[in-house]
């Protein structure tokens, strides 16, 4: 972060973009200026520019990177103590009740529509979280491989990359209709999936 080298520094950067990110969740990127940004954090325009050069693009691939980390953490402390089965379907519902909360609406899309998908620095947002994700389903999974309640034999970084894409799909469709159930269909088959490897009738 060389725009932001000191902690007061860091600590304003932080303010502006989870200010922006607020105002960009009430009034849609296309609908929201640098102006609506300033008023929401208090800030100058030579400051925004300060941390934020380049302007507007800029501002928004950090509140993309912030939207990212935020599906994260949004899944905690579940995501990260997925030893049991338990933890496995309190995970299931903490998905379903964030994509319930967001509603049709997917800041990280709007913003990736706005600045571009093919710029390398929204890609790299996008490969990261999902790099993220799907690393920590299949470190899940092998935690139940360890205490013996799945098949040693279970292929555990496709299934997580499988249930990554039925989450995304999921998603998608619920954000299209407004209807969850494609979304717990695919994460009640990826944890039906897991339970029964241990008994080796997977693939159903």
């Amino acid at each position: 972060m060389p725009d932001a080298p000191t902690a007061k520094g860091r600590a304003t950067r932080a303010r502006i973009v989870e200010g922006a990110a607020e105002v960009l969740r009430e009034q849609g990127v296309a609908f929201t200026t640098l102006d609506d940004i300033r008023g929401r954090t208090g800030t100058s325009k030579s400051q925004l520019f300060h941390y934020f050069p380049d302007g507007k693009d800029e501002l928004l691939l950090a509140v993309a990177q912030f939207e990212a980390d935020r599906v994260l953490a949004d899944q905690q402390p579940h995501l990260g103590s997925l030893d049991s089965w338990e933890s496995w379907y309190r995970w299931r519902d903490a998905v379903v009740e964030r994509y319930e909360r967001q509603g049709d609406q997917c800041p990280l899309g709007s913003l990736f529509l706005q600045v571009g998908r093919s710029r390398p620095g929204s890609r790299a947002i996008v490969t990261e979280l999902m790099r993220q994700w799907q690393e920590q389903l299949a470190r899940g999974m092998r935690a139940l491989q360890a205490g013996g309640l799945v098949s040693p034999a279970f292929d555990v970084d496709r299934a997580a990359a499988a249930l990554l894409a039925g989450i995304q799909g999921g998603v998608a469709i619920m954000m299209a209709t407004g209807d969850t159930t494609h979304l717990e269909a695919a994460l009640d088959n990826a944890i039906e999936n897991l339970r029964a490897s241990a008994t080796g009738r997977t693939g159903k």
